[in-house]
């Protein structure tokens, strides 16, 4: 389409009516004169930008609009959805929206607005900056993320015209991301279209499979859905019950988790109809359960009162699944109204019932969301994505306070999340903790119903460094590193600058590089600490990963070194490699300069074997061939695997190495002086020689020999395999 065509027939009108029937079907906003002009100075901003489809690209925030109308969202939030991508992709300014539209309406265009293209080092980063700038938003104005919701959904919704490698990326962003974040706010429909979407392109073979078997269910119960409707309907009537009915098919992202998560096949899964009754009042929710038990037979443990104990993100229902008179189980939900629109759009509804979300009980609902925020504090990207996945993923487990107070936490949770997710006070001073009165482990995982106990003291020293390994809240851990930070900062200065300068030797990077000012500043910004002591307690309590810390050194040394490639004055470091080359005993250690070598006992590796180092305490490296039994263990171990490191053979004529040989062979007398003379007969030299009579008419001869290599090590071995009577050869080791 010309951009002519666009102008003539104008871009975006049939959108905006969509969007005028939303706001009178679903707000109390009557004066659109406001909402007109955002259109107008919105679709002036983005002129002749045009979507991936061809369309006008002022369509896309007026379907954006539309969703959020739909939620039933006030004007600013309408006018703010209209206006969202104009400080990202035109020339209009947040002084320009501010002006025309308030701050308010800026202030959350520019919350929604990715952060300008700034130098990343990785995706990850780039993603965590931008969350993080949303998240900050989010706390200040919660329709920040419910507008960035509907961006969301509706560029997912025609995901269709970008190419595959952006299909997936965006859809696991979504599935990651912005899907639990829904979760979180209560946006039950957003989340499950969201889901539902991001599977098409993530799984499209597993998508279209379960989209064939639902249409297979439907053909073959043809009407199981109208009959059972109706039935339900008519019990209700004649109980006098005011109610609406609701029937759905269960969505197909719900139902590929369960076959695939739980092991499942699609006839097992229970809940593939589901039915919906929506009632005045709560009272009467009950009065429901009792006639559809009354009405069909309940499956025994498939009962859920989420009435009495609501999920963390407001959602309220009764649950119960129940056989069918043909047979066919389903799910029956059973809510108000208020609980409805809550569960469809849940913060959103505050809207409808509310007129905004002041309060503190609605202060206490997003706490989350200042937990995330904190949590980020001295976090690399890599780290904050992983504890947002965790939060948002993490289905929750109900526990109870001795005094019957509900708690709820992340599956997986530990006596230690709960205590600290009463009091950061609480948890600091724990001694022990008892579940349903009994005394349990601090890594005790709690169940639902669980009564927690938390015993303290005053005497008590406070958290372990272990602790951050047990917990699964990013609450309790950020907890427990905000203690460390402020009560033992001088500990883990020290702490953190052995770990970091260790980690500096193992991979080779000169610590000379933190003598000079300009390389130190620009070192210091990357990792986002003001100073070096700053940096070594980060790392001394766990706020940075030592492993994580000298990356990012490396990978900044690398810039400055390209940058000063033909400078005529250069950091003093920069002479210095990265990677050591010099050898010891035949060795180079990748990132270690004059390092005490020693061969393993072990395995005794030899020039053409793969080989590998291992740090050793006080003793230098010791070198292991990489088929050797003790490297395959060790390397499995979480409290070594980072101690081995990469080392190869430097090239030498002179060099010769110490390897052992088990020879098996039938007893007789010679053995030992014809195996000797082969080896002699090689100019192999002997260190040692032992012979053990095993019984039954066999030897073995344990030899210990220098080789140049691999290949003399190869022939010697050959030669020995032809000595009378010898029936196997093997290196020490295998």
């Amino acid at each position: 389409m010309e951009v002519a065509d666009i102008k003539k027939q104008g871009a975006g009108e049939a959108e905006y009516g969509n969007l005028i029937r939303a706001i009178e079907m679903n707000t109390q906003i009557r004066d659109l004169s406001r909402v007109r002009d955002a259109f107008e100075f919105a679709r002036t901003a983005h002129g002749e930008q045009l979507r991936k489809d061809g369309t006008p690209y002022i369509t896309h925030p007026l379907n954006a609009a539309i969703i959020v109308a739909e939620m039933g969202l006030d004007e600013e939030s309408i006018i703010s959805a209209i206006l969202h991508d104009c400080i990202e992709d035109t020339q209009v300014t947040h002084e320009d929206i501010a002006k025309r539209f308030g701050d308010s309406v800026a202030d959350i265009v520019e919350g929604v607005t990715k952060l300008a293209r700034i130098r990343y080092t990785s995706k990850e980063e780039e993603q965590m900056e931008n969350l993080r700038k949303m998240l900050m938003a989010m706390a200040r104005d919660i329709r920040v993320i419910l507008i960035k919701m509907a961006d969301r959904l509706h560029n997912m919704r025609t995901m269709e015209y970008q190419s595959a490698p952006k299909q997936r990326e965006k859809a696991l962003e979504t599935m990651e991301i912005y899907a639990p974040i829904a979760h979180r706010l209560g946006m039950q429909k957003i989340k499950l279209e969201l889901e539902d979407l991001s599977l098409l392109y993530l799984d499209p073979v597993g998508y279209h499979e379960i989209e064939a078997a639902l249409q297979e269910r439907a053909r073959r119960n043809e009407g199981f859905m109208e009959r059972t409707e109706q039935a339900i309907k008519n019990r209700m009537r004649e109980s006098s019950i005011n109610c609406a009915v609701q029937s759905r098919t269960k969505d197909i992202y719900s139902i590929y988790r369960k076959m695939f998560g739980q092991d499942k096949e699609f006839d097992e899964i229970m809940d593939i109809y589901a039915f919906r009754v929506i009632v005045d009042d709560i009272a009467e929710c009950y009065n429901v359960l009792g006639c559809i038990h009354e009405l069909y037979k309940p499956v025994p443990g498939r009962f859920k009162d989420y009435i009495g104990t609501p999920k963390p993100n407001m959602y309220q229902s009764l649950h119960t699944t129940v056989i069918g008179t043909e047979g066919i189980p389903f799910e029956v939900q059973i809510r108000t109204w208020e609980m409805h629109h809550t569960a469809e759009y849940g913060i959103a509804a505050h809207w409808k019932y509310k007129e905004g979300i002041e309060g503190r009980s609605d202060e206490e609902k997003f706490a989350w969301i200042r937990n995330l925020l904190e949590s980020q504090e001295d976090t690399d990207a890599q780290d904050f994505i992983s504890t947002l996945k965790v939060d948002m993923f993490a289905d929750e487990v109900f526990v109870f306070t001795p005094h019957g107070d509900v708690k709820s936490l992340p599956a997986g949770a530990t006596p230690i999340d709960f205590a600290y997710g009463i009091h950061s006070a609480i948890g600091n001073r724990m001694t022990c903790a008892k579940v349903n009165g009994r005394i349990v482990p601090f890594s005790h995982v709690l169940q639902n119903g669980d009564v927690v106990e938390i015993i303290t003291s005053n005497t008590s020293k406070g958290p372990s460094r272990d602790w951050l390994t047990i917990v699964k809240s990013s609450e309790a851990r950020n907890k427990i590193r905000q203690w460390f930070k402020k009560e033992r900062r001088e500990e883990n200065i020290v702490t953190g600058r052995a770990a970091f300068e260790a980690e500096m030797r193992r991979q080779g990077v000169p610590l000379n590089v933190l003598g000079d000012e300009r390389t130190l500043s620009r070192i210091l910004e990357r990792i986002a600490v003001r100073s070096l002591e700053d940096m070594y307690a980060s790392i001394g309590y766990g706020g940075l990963s030592a492993q994580k810390t000298v990356n990012n050194i490396k990978d900044e040394l690398r810039l400055i070194e390209k940058a000063t490639k033909n400078a005529e004055v250069k950091p003093p470091w920069v002479s210095t490699a990265l990677i050591a080359e010099k050898a010891v005993n035949g060795v180079v250690v990748e990132g270690v300069d004059n390092c005490l070598v020693k061969f393993s006992h072990c395995c005794m590796p030899v020039p053409g074997d793969e080989i590998v180092g291992f740090i050793t305490r006080g003793y230098g490296v010791s070198v292991h061939r990489t088929d050797c039994k003790n490297y395959s263990v060790s390397a499995q171990r979480e409290s070594e695997k980072d101690r081995w490191i990469k080392v190869h053979w430097a090239p030498s004529e002179e060099e010769r190495y110490q390897t052992g040989l088990a020879i098996t062979a039938n007893d007789r007398d010679g053995l030992v002086m014809d195996i000797a003379t082969v080896l002699n007969s090689l100019k192999i030299k002997v260190d040692a020689l032992t012979a053990r009579d095993m019984g039954g008419g066999l030897a073995t001869v344990f030899i210990t020999i220098k080789v140049k290599d691999k290949n003399e090590l190869g022939i010697a071995m050959t030669k020995i395999m032809g000595v009378r009577s010898v029936k196997d050869v093997k290196r020490q080791g295998n």
